[in-house]
C-alpha cells in the first residue's frame, strides 16, 4: 500500500503538534532513544570521545562518555577509545542488565558493535561480518535469546551516494551469544534502518528508508531469515527511518524530512498518525529524489515548525503509551501519547546496577 503526502494530524487520530512535550537539554545527535521502567531515558550522544546521555525524569541530563586512558602528543587524553581511529558514532544503542550499553559505530569509514560500561570503559563486542570487517554500523538491537541483530544501512561509501530508489547493499546480520563475528541474514536491502525482532509472531522487520518501504521476513529457530515480503510501501515524503512495535501487532514508523508518524497494521494498512513538515523543502527533495541527486544537503536541516528529523520512537510510562521520538537534529526528545500502547522491549526492566550512581 502506497501513501502520500499528509496532513499534520491526520485519519481523525486526534494527535496534534500542540499535545507534543519535550525532555532534555543540549543533546547531540540523540537519533536513537531507549526507555527504562525508572523514567530514565538513554540517547546516543556524539560529543568529545562519544557515548550516551541520560536524561532523568526531572529532565536533567548526564553524560557517560568513551573513557580512552590515552594522552596524545600534547599530553591531552585522546578524542577517541584505544582501538578506534576515530571518536566513537553511535547510532543505535542497546541497554543490557546491569548498566552497560552496546552502540552501533557509524564512523566515516569503519563500524562495529561496542560495549560502553558504566565506568567508561569500551570494548569491542562484534567486529566483523563474515569474517570481513563490519562497514559502518547502523543499529543493534538485542532478542530474548541474547542474539544481537545488526543492521548495515549501505556498504557504499560515502553512505550519502546511496541515498537513491535503487540502493541495495543494506543487510541485518545476527551474532550468537558470545560471538564477534555477525552473519548475513538478509541482504539486498534499500538502505536497512531500525529492525525489530518480533519473537511472539516469528518474524524480523526492517525499514528501507530509500528503497522506501517496510519488509517482513518469517524467524526461524536457527535465527535465519525467510519468505522476504514487503509490508508495506511508502509514497511521496515518507523516509521510513524507526521502527517500534505496538501491543496490537502493529509497527509505529518514523520518517525523516517530513517528520510523519506512521502505523503499519499487520495486514500492511498504514494510518498518517502525525506530520511536521516544510512543504517547500520536501518538494525539493522529493524533486532530488526523483532524479537520484539525493544528498545529506537535504537531511542535514531544520525542517518541522517542532520536530527535527525524527528518527526512532520508544515507547515509555506507567502505561508504554508514551512516545519518546529521537530524531537527527533536535537538541531534546520530543514526546506525546498514543492511543495504543508498546510492546515492552526486552530491556526495559534490567536493573541498571553500577549505572544508578550517576544520578
Amino acid at each position: 500500500m502506497s501513501v502520500g503526502v499528509g496532513t499534520l494530524a491526520s485519519m481523525d487520530t486526534g494527535l496534534e503538534l500542540a499535545a507534543l512535550g519535550e525532555i532534555g537539554t543540549g543533546l547531540a545527535r540523540p537519533e536513537c532513544v531507549l526507555a527504562h521502567e525508572s523514567g530514565w531515558l538513554f540517547v546516543p550522544d556524539w560529543r568529545g570521545t562519544g557515548g550516551v546521555a541520560i536524561i532523568f525524569p526531572d529532565g536533567s541530563v548526564r553524560r557517560l562518555h568513551a573513557r580512552t586512558g590515552a594522552v596524545d602528543a600534547a599530553g591531552d587524553e585522546a578524542d577517541r577509545p584505544t582501538g578506534l581511529s576515530s571518536p566513537l558514532r553511535p547510532n543505535g544503542i542497546a541497554l543490557e542488565a546491569n548498566g552497560s550499553f552496546l552502540l552501533a559505530h557509524l564512523g566515516d569509514s569503519e563500524g562495529g558493535v561496542y560495549r560502553l560500561r558504566p565506568d567508561g570503559e569500551v570494548e569491542l563486542v562484534v567486529g566483523t561480518l563474515d569474517g570481513e570487517p563490519l562497514p559502518p554500523t547502523n543499529f543493534v538491537v538485542a532478542d530474548g535469546a541474547g542474539r544481537l541483530w545488526i543492521t548495515v544501512s549501505t556498504r557504499v561509501s560515502p553512505r550519502a551516494d546511496d541515498y537513491r530508489a535503487d540502493a541495495c547493499s543494506g543487510l541485518i546480520a545476527v551474532a550468537l551469544p558470545g560471538e564477534s563475528d555477525a552473519r548475513i541474514v538478509a541482504d539486498g536491502l534499500g538502505y536497512a534502518n531500525e529492525c525489530v525482532v518480533d519473537i511472539g509472531r516469528g518474524a524480523v522487520h526492517v525499514n528501507e528508508t530509500f528503497g522506501r518501504r517496510l519488509t517482513s521476513f518469517t524467524l526461524e529457530a536457527d535465527g535465519s531469515l525467510t519468505e522476504r515480503r514487503v509490508l508495506a510501501s511508502f509514497g511521496a515524503g515518507t523516509y521510513p527511518d524507526g521502527l517500534a512495535l505496538d501491543v496490537e501487532g502493529s509497527l509505529l514508523v518514523t520518517s525523516i524530512v517530513s517528520n510523519r508518524l506512521l502505523r503499519v497494521d499487520p495486514d500492511g494498512g498504514v494510518e498518517i498518525l502525525l506530520e511536521d513538515a516544510d512543504a517547500e523543502h520536501l518538494a525539493l527533495t522529493e524533486a532530488a529524489y526523483e532524479r537520484h541527486a539525493l544528498g545529506r544537503e537535504h537531511l542535514e536541516r531544520p525542517l518541522g515548525t517542532r520536530l527535527q528529523n525524527i528518527s526512532n520512537l520508544a515507547f515509555g510510562g506507567p502505561d508504554l503509551r508514551t512516545a519518546w521520538l529521537g530524531n537527527l537534529l533536535g537538541t531534546t526528545i520530543p514526546c506525546l501519547r498514543l492511543p495504543v500502547a508498546g510492546a515492552e522491549m526486552t530491556h526495559y526492566r534490567v536493573p541498571l546496577g553500577p549505572l544508578e550512581a550517576l544520578k
